[in-house]
């Protein structure tokens, strides 16, 4: 990616899934940031298709070569199939647009580069696919980077708990179908999880779930791990982690225990946690919590606690909105695209 456009050329946009959570979180965001870009939105599979737009229904164009052709980024906020066809066009086109993968669906392409906005890695010199890091490996980098300046880690055990809004629409419908219906006695809808999780937790998905909760942890350490190792900041210990699906709507939750190389002192490792991405909360204030991390950037740290059986360690609670943070993480990527073309 080069430097950013001239202002007087906002940038072209086609956003494939533009009527899903994640695409309506981009949308947002980018008009709240009044980057002026010229939005083109497509079905989740980039099939042509009927949508909605401003409550009224519209019949979404197919994504196509031809309707790509002048635009600058492909972002991605669909399903597999919409993925595939996005990349498929911009391979063929030798690589143009630029395809901004913000569901994580094309990581194991060739020419993909996972990409951490979130601590300024915007892989400028990367090729035209660009893999946004997973919301919760992002957040989990950012903390370690952050403490990691107080005082060395030793090592770092987080519990990560996913909101149902990562498995899009039919996730947080899900989640709401099964909690009014054990109130009323009715069966339980199973399509997403395959399992109960209204009133629960949940370690691993049922069987006949599409996609599958270790599978899930296993992306994000992958995307951890790369961040990580492009991290300027040397000798980050790759943490353990366990991913738990928790039966709330939206936002990610992490318990982390951080354990470094000597004594902590609770009041300087709040100063050097805090930052322009992190709200660090004191102990007169109350803990974060996904309710308030709602359409919030950044995130929230709070309940910092040394360990009662270890002077060297930590635990920190930390909270975000996982659609804001990746939407966040598109929004700069596309206020660096390419100039105009030639």
């Amino acid at each position: 990616m080069a430097g950013p456009k001239s202002s007087s050329n906002p940038a072209r946009l086609a956003l494939v899934g533009g009527d899903t959570l994640l695409g309506k979180e981009i949308q947002e965001v980018l008009e709240g940031r009044k980057s002026r870009a010229v939005v083109i939105g497509y079905s989740a599979s980039g099939e042509g298709n009927f949508g909605e737009q401003e409550g009224e229904p519209v019949y979404l164009e197919p994504l196509d070569a031809k309707a790509v052709a002048a635009d600058d980024a492909i972002l991605l906020a669909g399903s597999v199939q919409g993925a595939q066809k996005a990349y498929a066009l911009a391979k063929a086109a030798g690589g143009r647009p630029t395809v901004i993968d913000c569901t994580g669906q094309l990581e194991q392409q060739p020419e993909a580069r996972i990409v951490a906005p979130l601590l300024g890695d915007s892989r400028r010199d990367a090729k035209w696919l660009l893999v946004i890091a997973h919301p919760a490996a992002s957040a989990l980098a950012l903390i370690l980077n952050r403490v990691a300046r107080y005082r060395g880690i030793e090592r770092t055990v987080a519990h990560i708990f996913e909101p149902a809004s990562e498995r899009g629409k039919h996730g947080v419908s899900e989640l709401h179908l099964q909690t009014t219906n054990l109130l009323s006695f009715k069966p339980l809808e199973k399509t997403v999880f395959d399992a109960q999780l209204a009133f629960n937790l949940l370690p691993q998905y049922g069987h006949e779930a599409p996609q599958k909760l270790p599978a899930i942890e296993q992306q994000i350490e992958r995307h951890v791990a790369t961040i990580l190792a492009n991290n300027p900041q040397p000798g980050l210990p790759m943490p353990s982690l366990r991913l738990i699906q928790a039966p709330v709507f939206h936002g990610y939750s992490i318990s982390a225990w951080i354990e470094f190389s000597s004594a902590v002192a609770i009041g300087e490792l709040r100063e050097a946690l805090a930052s322009s991405q992190i709200e660090v909360r004191g102990p007169d204030e109350a803990a974060p919590d996904t309710v308030g991390a709602a359409s919030q950037s950044g995130l929230t740290a709070g309940d910092i606690r040394i360990d009662h059986n270890n002077s060297r360690a930590v635990w920190i609670w930390i909270v975000c909105d996982n659609l804001r943070l990746t939407a966040d993480a598109a929004a700069d990527l596309v206020s660096e695209l390419r100039g105009p073309r030639a």
